[in-house]
């Protein structure tokens, strides 16, 4: 499932020269407005001719100028999703769902209607025209158009950017449980830091154009440098962690991770479900012995790292936790007065209302137990 990209183009006054291969699962192109992430997956698509360069999808060669290649869009087996649906209004859902397949010849579909379907939960929208669905319905079923069609590759361009908090929400599960089971590579544009954390298996950071990173989103993500070259200033860390109970009467999930312990608001997953959590910085503080009387329910042992300055008066302290990596933000007085230093034993403390559903990542959308 290798995707491999090696390009140089110009647009008017803006570069592109990007070369990374990628091994299927998710790939975010993450980074700001301009950096060049789109013009990258138009030239992945087809949309744009490149001055120079190489794309390989699976070993099948789709544009390589050394050798005069370059097959056209309509030939080259890609599912692409837009910001908006860009679906048929005087077309059912169904109608919809199979307009892709006439591209591809019958002996090279391999996706059956009924799976797509029920990967992404769209039965009962199948007789509904499109003025009919809600933004998130609506995405879902491009999605699904794209993927009936049995594409080697997905590219799905910023696919939430014009959808509200409840629509993403809605829609997220469905995104991981194409990347976990369709077995498609995608290649996903991004600017958002909590999207990026939440869906990526490896994350390319462009930035003017050229890749300045790439690598595994909790190893990449928590590089602060990266931070002012991005959109959100909004530092922090990633724990890949799975659910071990429900607490009905108080409403609450027990997360289990390496760095021990977390309870965060219910979750609507089943028992032993993966949950990749955001930690944000600045929601996280250091105590320098185990707290007595507080509120907050999640304490993590662990031994600082390294203490950089994030600003005239922050200071980002990095932690182990056991192995997991965990970023506190707080004030470069409490370093001194708390005397803290490389090496120090110390423990982390979260609230657990600190933890929102933009904070959650659900590997599956399995609904949780009724009896907590």
């Amino acid at each position: 499932m290798t995707v491999a990209i090696d390009l140089r183009h110009r647009l008017g006054d803006f570069s592109l020269d990007v070369r990374f291969e990628s091994e299927g699962g998710l790939t975010a192109l993450f980074g700001p407005s301009g950096s060049g992430k789109t013009s990258l997956v138009n030239l992945v698509g087809g949309l744009m001719r490149p001055d120079e360069g190489r794309i390989a999808v699976e070993g099948r060669v789709l544009v390589d100028t050394g050798a005069k290649v370059f097959v056209p869009k309509h030939r080259r087996r890609l599912g692409y999703v837009f910001q908006d649906a860009r679906l048929f209004p005087h077309l059912t859902v169904r109608q919809n769902l199979v307009y892709g397949r006439w591209f591809t010849p019958k002996a090279e579909r391999y996706q059956s209607f009924d799976r797509v379907v029920d990967l992404l939960g769209i039965a009962p929208l199948l007789s509904r025209r499109p003025s009919l669905l809600s933004g998130g319905e609506r995405q879902r079923v491009a999605i699904g158009r794209a993927l009936i069609a049995s594409p080697r590759l997905i590219l799905m361009d910023e696919p939430l950017a014009a959808l509200d908090d409840a629509r993403k929400a809605e829609i997220l599960p469905y995104i991981r449980r194409l990347r976990d089971e369709a077995g498609i590579p995608i290649l996903y544009v991004s600017h958002s830091v909590a999207e990026v954390e939440q869906l990526a298996t490896t994350v390319v950071v462009l930035a003017a154009g050229r890749v300045v990173a790439k690598g595994d989103p909790a190893t990449t993500l928590r590089r602060l440098d990266l931070y002012p070259m991005t959109d959100e200033v909004e530092a922090g860390s990633v724990l890949d962690t799975r659910v071990e109970s429900h607490d009905k009467r108080f409403g609450l999930t027990l997360l289990f991770s390496p760095a021990g312990t977390l309870h965060v608001p219910r979750l609507s997953a089943a028992i032993g479900s993966p949950v990749r959590l955001r930690l944000r910085a600045r929601d996280v503080m250091i105590a320098t012995r185990p707290p007595e009387g507080l509120s907050a329910l999640n304490v993590l042992s662990g031994a600082i790292l390294a203490i950089e300055d994030s600003g005239p008066a922050s200071a980002d302290v990095r932690l182990d936790c056991h192995g997991a990596e965990i970023s506190a933000r707080i004030t470069r007085l409490s370093v001194a007065t708390l005397g803290l230093a490389i090496g120090m034993p110390v423990q982390a403390v979260l609230k657990t209302v600190s933890f929102d559903r933009h904070s959650e990542a659900l590997a599956s959308a399995a609904p949780a137990p009724d009896d907590g």
